[in-house]
């Protein structure tokens, strides 16, 4: 058979275009997004260590056929766009607080309960209990899988005073995180403040915001203490737990060989053990650079705890729990924890 040239060029051309066609096709990269200041595999944001770690992880066990790259600091999408995103399979990953998807999937509010986690290891227990089942279905509904379990504990910095009872919430604006945080925040008096906690910097320098809860590594990660005065720290006792888990789009999960998925299942739940002691010692380190800072540090008591509560059962409980029948049966798995 006689090739003419156009034929044995076209010939050529596609023959030398097969291995690059070949590899493409053998060699995924997921993309993972958050908030949070970018860090290395050892240094900074413990959030932003561990999305570098799983990533690390899924490329060594995979041969190279799976790997990750990380976009921090909101580099990628906007932080409220992710959740809706990864719904949609247009975002892979993200480590995301679940809280912030609360006005479109109204059970993730239960991710920033106030006062219904009250440790990290009631935290961890959710997860293979009957609220962790429900909370888990819900967001497999919604085209979410939940990759590692990550909560935080978080307090308070403020500018211009205090802000550890109740009574101290009269006449402040505060971010609290969360709608049902804030419902708490209102009863006790306060103006609350909706936004990310990437842009709690700029309101409170600017004097829009008094005070702001979020976990103990943001207030470190995002440079609060040049600018708070108080702390009240989530070291010993706090109604502020975050669920902030790495979240996968089912979409994108479900296009995988299984034993990928199995590979990025196993290295998240050994994330989850990293996460833990990672935010139990940034709780210590928040209260130690405040301190340091000039800033004065408080820790909340028992009876200062269940104060909250109360206010938090009779408001965001209740409310949550009227949404519909998947909250109150979640909102009821999680107090069997109590």
């Amino acid at each position: 058979m006689n090739f003419t040239r156009r034929q044995w060029l076209a010939a050529t051309a596609a023959a030398s275009c097969l291995p690059a066609t070949l590899a493409q096709a053998q060699t995924s990269t997921l993309k993972i997004s958050h908030q949070f200041p970018s860090g290395t595999l050892n240094e900074g944001d413990f959030r932003d260590r561990l999305c570098r770690r799983f990533a690390a992880e899924v490329e060594k066990r995979t041969g190279g056929a799976l790997k990750a790259s990380v976009y921090p600091g909101s580099s990628l999408m906007k932080t409220n766009a992710q959740f809706s995103a990864m719904r949609k399979g247009a975002l892979d990953m993200s480590l995301v607080p679940l809280s912030y998807a609360g006005g479109e999937v109204a059970e993730t509010n239960a991710g920033l309960m106030p006062a219904l986690v009250p440790s990290y290891e009631q935290g961890a227990a959710w997860k293979t209990a009957e609220v962790g089942k429900l909370l888990s279905k819900v967001l497999d509904d919604k085209g979410i899988i939940i990759v590692s379990w990550v909560w935080q504990a978080g307090g308070v910095a403020s500018r211009t005073r205090p802000l550890v009872t109740p009574d101290d919430a009269k006449g402040l604006k505060v971010r609290g995180g969360s709608r049902e945080m804030d419902m708490m925040l209102k009863t006790a008096g306060a103006s609350v403040i909706t936004l990310p906690s990437n842009e709690i910097y700029a309101a409170m320098q600017t004097g829009a915001m008094d005070a702001a809860m979020t976990s103990s590594t943001s207030f470190m990660s995002f440079k609060l203490e040049e600018i708070a005065k108080h702390l009240t720290s989530g070291r010993q006792r706090t109604y502020w737990f975050m669920l902030e888990p790495l979240l996968i789009s089912k979409e994108v999960f479900n296009k995988l060989p299984k034993a990928q998925q199995d590979i990025i299942m196993a290295i998240g739940a050994e994330m989850e053990v990293f996460a833990r002691d990672a935010a139990k010692a940034d709780d210590q380190a928040a209260a130690a650079i405040y301190a340091k800072a000039g800033a004065k540090v408080y820790d909340m008591d028992e009876p200062t705890l269940k104060k909250w509560q109360a206010i938090a059962r009779d408001t965001a409980w209740k409310d949550f729990g009227d949404k519909n029948e998947s909250c109150a049966a979640i909102l009821k798995a999680a107090q069997k924890l109590l």
